[in-house]
């Protein structure tokens, strides 16, 4: 393998620094210190700004008027992203187009376009277990004639649901099999319920009663609920490593010009041990996240599937992410605590981030049946 990165992977990383390189972190306060705080919209001028820096046409193939690339570059913009806390549905927005270009048939012709200019927000929803079968997913797809399909059933946590124009929704057949639906916001039948995450973005709980979709409507290509499930993991671990590389900052740069006793926090042993071991989190995850991206990438085999290396990347993000965020909040100390410094927002985001798709844990689960099913001994 070679985790050298292109010059377009590059230039991707280089265009997302100059377009977010003057973003705050945002200013709404976490739920949990404000009860009901949330923001009612995206940043619709930084998506437009992402836009014409041709951002949300990554992964857009060229014949669309993109730049084709795919999972690595993504997560290369995903971790600039979580550096400043944008908020933007840039992850489920690119996953989604990833997924149509490769999987989508005639809607990715329909759709991308739109997509690659910011013109059409598409949100996705990733909640719930699945088996290869898709049999534990929670909405129901089923045949109504030729041309339309019925879709029953409810999703909770949808990220920008109330904001998006088309959701992108993991449903099963009769028969067990996983299918993708995309569904317009305002389709009859779909109802949505407020609902605000631990980092205080609008989320939404979906319920759909016998709504109808058109067949061109219906990803039903094998392998496409895995890949969008796949990318939307390891985008949610470079938003992680950006995010914990920024409060790591943070916290440099404050121990070393806070001192105590006459000398700076940061020439304390007890610090400089912490910080070490903060920054050997950030390069476990860093390392994990690109053997995940690389196996997206490149299709490449191996004794595992391409689910292991996601699921260990999604360990080593959720455990690290919460560990940096916890020693930073300890060694700004009452600082901290301040709720006109950012750092309460990065501690926010990184909650939300590390139960997002599963904590570490289930991701240690899945792991383990995934070592079970191909015995390796």
């Amino acid at each position: 393998m070679d985790f050298t990165f292109t010059e377009e992977q590059q230039a991707a990383a280089e265009a997302a620094r100059a377009v977010l390189s003057g973003v705050a972190p945002d200013a709404v306060p976490s739920p949990a210190l404000v009860p009901g705080a949330v923001a009612e919209d995206f940043d619709r001028a930084l998506w437009r700004r992402l836009a014409d820096a041709g951002l949300l046409s990554l992964m857009v193939p060229p014949a669309h008027g993109g730049a084709g690339l795919g999972p690595i570059a993504l997560c290369l913009v995903l971790r600039e992203a979580g550096k400043v806390l944008a908020r933007v549905p840039l992850l489920e927005s690119s996953a989604a187009a990833l997924t149509l270009r490769t999987h989508g048939g005639a809607a990715a012709d329909r759709l991308l376009p739109s997509i690659g200019r910011g013109e059409l927000v598409v949100t996705v929803a990733a909640g719930g277990r699945t088996g290869h079968d898709g049999a534990e997913l929670a909405v129901a797809a089923r045949p109504d004639g030729g041309a339309h399909w019925v879709l029953d059933g409810l999703q909770t946590a949808v990220p920008w649901a109330p904001c998006a124009d088309r959701l992108l929704l993991p449903a099963h057949t009769p028969a067990g099999r996983a299918v993708l639906a995309l569904v317009p916001r305002e389709r009859p039948g779909v109802t949505l319920a407020d609902q605000v995450s631990t980092n205080g973005e609008r989320y939404a709980r979906v319920a759909l009663e016998s709504v109808r979709v058109r067949v061109d409507e219906l990803i039903t290509a094998e392998g496409a609920w895995e890949l969008l499930r796949g990318l939307l993991v390891t985008g949610t671990c470079a938003l992680a490593l950006g995010l914990g590389e920024a409060a790591a900052a943070m916290t440099g740069a404050y121990t070393s010009e806070r001192e105590q006793f006459g000398h700076p926090l940061a020439t304390f042993q007890a610090v400089a041990v912490q910080a070490a071991d903060r920054y050997i989190d950030l390069r476990a995850m860093e390392a994990t996240l690109w053997q995940a991206a690389w196996r997206l990438e490149s299709g490449a085999g191996g004794p595992l599937p391409a689910a292991a290396d996601i699921a260990v990347a999604k360990v080593w993000a959720s455990e690290g992410v919460r560990r940096v965020v916890q020693t930073a909040q300890h060694l700004h100390g009452g600082f901290g605590a301040d709720t006109e410094y950012a750092l309460h927002r990065y501690h926010a985001w990184a909650k939300q981030l590390e139960l997002s798709l599963g904590p570490a844990a289930a991701h240690e689960e899945a792991l383990g049946d995934l070592l079970a099913a191909h015995d390796l001994g």
